[in-house]
């Protein structure tokens, strides 16, 4: 069944906004941030240190039922030139699913560099690993995580490799029919790291 609208607002929507929303006389002291949606999905942006109390209410709420962790991704926006909703530099990005409802809901959370997110490891075993390939790909790192180490690259792998500042790199593509497609560190500077020859781009710059 999908999930019920009450006075035209989603009832996931109007619980988190009664429970963690802020009366209008102290609007800091709310954990809601931002509301939006887009295409019929709804993303709620809150404050960092309130996900986990979020997270549980959504998840333990009779009525909602938001028991399934789909995922969690980053978003580096340093190089955004469009109007935000909030001014740090990273989102967290969380794809909850109601197993009552069938419906998602999206919460994300905002970071500086060096800024610290709440592992959600104890309310959803599954985030362990992408937990940890956010912050393989982005650097970004989730207190109170069991095992907070890169996931994707090798060891001793340099940067992150999708942060906008980080130059371009890798081998060259196999394509259907037998063309290949030129690697990127032949028309760009490599970076310091490893490909999967020890190599980035056609000179060792990894000092190994």
């Amino acid at each position: 069944m999908p999930i019920p609208v009450v006075d035209n607002v989603r009832l996931d929507v109007r619980k988190l906004i009664e429970r963690f929303g802020s009366d209008g006389t102290e609007p800091s002291r709310g954990a809601i941030r931002d509301i939006g949606e887009h295409r019929g999905d709804i993303r709620i942006t809150i404050q960092t240190d309130k996900l986990p109390e979020i997270v549980r209410f959504l998840r333990d709420d009779p009525e909602l039922e938001y028991k399934f962790f789909s995922e969690c991704l980053g978003v580096d926006y340093s190089t955004w030139k469009h109007p935000r909703t909030v001014p740090e530099r990273f989102e967290v990005v969380y794809n909850l699913v109601s197993l009552r409802h069938f419906s998602r809901i999206f919460l994300k959370v905002a970071v500086n560099d060096g800024q610290e997110v709440p592992s959600l490891t104890p309310i959803f075993p599954g985030a362990n690993w992408p937990e940890r390939e956010v912050y393989d790909m982005y650097g970004i790192r989730f207190a109170g995580h069991p095992e907070m180490v890169r996931i994707l690259t090798p060891p001793g792998w340099v940067g992150h490799p999708l942060r906008k500042e980080f130059p371009l790199g890798g081998e060259r593509v196999d394509f259907p029919g037998g063309t290949q497609g030129p690697a990127v560190g032949e028309v760009q500077m490599p970076y310091a790291g490893d490909s999967w020859e020890g190599k980035t781009g056609s000179e060792d710059v990894g000092g190994r």
